[in-house]
């Protein structure tokens, strides 16, 4: 089974996605990150899937979902999320 990780600014952003969110509804903010790490898991196993987003890091790699924007990087065994941004942020200035 392909094999997900995630950076530790990773597992910040998805808390603050999750906190946001929970802000109106805790149910939907649980929904919102089990829909996330599924996607992760489908890109674990299909890592090519994403674009290529070379321009910000080497062998960077995105896909969006939802407002967010799953930012990870292939690795032998799967993947390791570098980032989850929300879609409007201005990417180039965030660091993968």
């Amino acid at each position: 089974m392909p094999e997900t990780s995630k950076l530790p600014q990773a597992e910040n952003d998805l808390l603050e996605i999750w906190l946001f969110i929970a802000g109106d509804s805790v149910k939907h903010a649980d929904r919102f990150l089990s829909k996330i790490e599924k996607k992760c898991q489908a890109l674990a196993a299909q890592p090519y899937m994403g674009q290529s987003r070379e321009e910000l890091a080497p062998d960077l790699r995105s896909f969006p979902v939802g407002d967010y924007v799953i930012f990870y990087r292939p690795t032998k065994r799967g993947i390791v999320i570098a980032r989850v941004l929300n879609a409007a942020m201005d990417t180039r200035s965030k660091s993968f």
